[in-house]
């Protein structure tokens, strides 16, 4: 019997003597979900994978890339907290981008390719209350430049930020931007003090009166606070953009803008504070790395006695941070993992949202644990030899700051939605293959279903027996699974799949027998 196999599901050795992956059935729909929002003509990416010629020209900068989990850029561990809106691939599109750069990145069917998706440089937030963009800027300077620019709203009266959209003026040298509140003049005093638009200042605003308020990293949406929220920006308060320019940029111009959207009611106040930081809450400091070591630090912090709530988290490091881990233990011995990153990359900072606020309860504590590498193991080592390394502002000092979005507890925030989608998304244009599974008079010999296209429930039944029924989606993912070794008759609820092409297999001791379904 043909040894059925299916896209995403099937061994890498199966794949590479029975399937080819291409391009146009394939890669494709894989780079317009996950990749080209970044990389296209006018993204922050440094190239663009829009075309076959484009991408294939790259296979094995993108196969080296995403084996690495280096792209897409989240550094979040996904098994210890799921956040809203991760970027990632699952493992069998990162199997099949490998087994397609490894056979030399074939184009397969042009015609099967999906329409590639367009990227509109229009304003997603279209009526903000301010619209602030900083003085055009031609980066100057040797490496990464942090330039910090001072932008005044005009506010009059206390107001609450609720949504914010950051609209880099060159995606291609706006590596991220980092956005505070400041109500003193000491931002305005350095900015003057610095010949051209801006200052230079490597980590935060250098007043530590500023609020981080925002964040943009490239593929991230504008952000709006759950209703009935938002960060206060006190009367007379100005705006600060620290933008990150990365080594290259010099001579390229830039013009940042910044969509605001305020709300002149009282809200509910949003504090982003680090409360897990290289000061108060560190239990083993200072936060010191002696040249050649590995060290680690331990941070507590105790929340009021009172329930908050807890919409995002935020570390931060410079370049000798390796990993850092955050969680809170209830008063009832309770553990709450919050945020976890085993791979520290100080270039691929965000802000992480939970998928739905966390509810700590009264008396709840803090705890943290980073761990800095001084070695020349580290990737990131800034200096060669490694040097002594403290607590500092420049990238080659270091910090330890976890920021948490939180305020106070009211009943039922834990139920609001953020992101609770257990599917991750996928371009819409995409028409996804499977490469080679069975003919449907093969697989009708091992089992039949109905009806089909479905939209409630599917009856299957088996015309011998056979070990497990699984159903898959589109990308591998398993969306049910069941033993089916002493029935011939099985009914299976698919009411909660959302609509598109999923896979059914039947699985024996000798094969895997695969058909596809439509749910509607």
């Amino acid at each position: 019997m043909k040894k059925i196999v299916l896209l995403s599901l099937i061994t890498l050795s199966i794949y590479s003597s029975q399937a080819q992956v291409t391009w146009a059935d394939n890669i494709a729909c894989i780079l317009y979900s996950n990749c080209t929002n970044c990389h296209n003509p006018n993204g922050a990416g440094p190239f663009s994978l829009m075309t076959y010629t484009e991408a294939s020209t790259q296979a094995l900068s993108i196969k080296s890339a995403t084996q690495s989990k280096h792209m897409p850029p989240w550094s979040a561990d996904r098994s210890y907290r799921s956040f809203a809106h991760e970027r990632y691939l699952t493992d069998e599109e990162l199997n099949l981008i490998k087994i397609w750069a490894d056979n030399g990145a074939p184009e397969g069917v042009a015609s099967h390719a999906p329409t590639p998706p367009t990227y509109s440089t229009a304003d997603v937030i279209t009526s903000p209350d301010y619209r602030l963009q900083i003085p055009t800027y031609t980066v100057s300077g040797v490496g990464d430049v942090y330039r910090c620019f001072v932008l005044d709203p005009g506010t009059t009266i206390d107001e609450y930020l609720t949504g914010l959209e950051i609209i880099p003026g060159n995606r291609n040298i706006v590596h991220h931007v980092l956005f505070f509140q400041d109500s003193t003049t000491l931002p305005s005093t350095l900015d003057a003090a610095d010949p051209g638009p801006g200052y230079t200042n490597y980590s935060g605003t250098g007043s530590n009166a500023s609020i981080m308020i925002g964040a943009w990293v490239p593929g991230q949406s504008p952000y709006f606070y759950p209703s009935g929220m938002g960060v206060r920006v006190p009367a007379g308060a100005k705006l600060i953009a620290q933008i990150h320019y990365p080594q290259g940029s010099a001579g390229l111009v830039d013009s940042t803008k910044f969509n605001v959207v305020m709300s002149s009611a009282p809200l509910r106040n949003v504090t982003i504070a680090a409360a897990l930081n290289h000061g108060p809450s560190m239990l083993d400091g200072p936060l010191y790395i002696p040249a050649n070591t590995v060290r680690t630090f331990h941070f507590r912090y105790n929340l009021p006695l009172a329930p908050i709530t807890v919409l995002s988290a935020t570390p931060h490091m410079h370049l000798i941070g390796r990993s850092v881990k955050a969680w809170a233990i209830t008063p009832t011995n309770d553990t709450i993992p919050l945020v976890k990153i085993d791979n520290w990359d100080f270039h691929w900072q965000t802000q992480y949202n939970f998928r739905q606020p966390l509810k700590l309860p009264a008396g709840t504590v803090l705890y943290g644990e980073a761990t800095y590498d001084n070695t020349t193991a580290n990737p990131f080592q800034p200096s060669t030899p490694p040097q002594n390394v403290s607590l500092g502002e420049s990238t080659t000092d270091e910090m330890m700051l976890i920021y948490f979005g939180a305020l106070l507890n009211f009943p039922g925030d834990e139920n609001m939605i953020i992101d609770t989608s257990t599917i991750k998304p996928t371009y819409a244009n995409c028409n996804y293959r499977a490469t080679a599974i069975d003919e449907p008079n093969e697989a009708a010999n091992i089992f039949d279903f109905f009806p089909n296209p479905s939209t409630h429930f599917i009856e299957i039944n088996m015309n011998q027996l056979v070990d497990k029924i699984k159903i898959y989606n589109l990308f591998g993912e398993l969306m049910y699974e069941t033993n089916t070794s002493n029935i011939t008759t099985k009914t299976i609820d698919i009411s909660a799949f959302p609509a598109g092409q999923y896979y059914i297999s039947a699985f024996d001791q000798n094969d895997i027998h695969t058909r596809k379904l439509i749910v509607e």
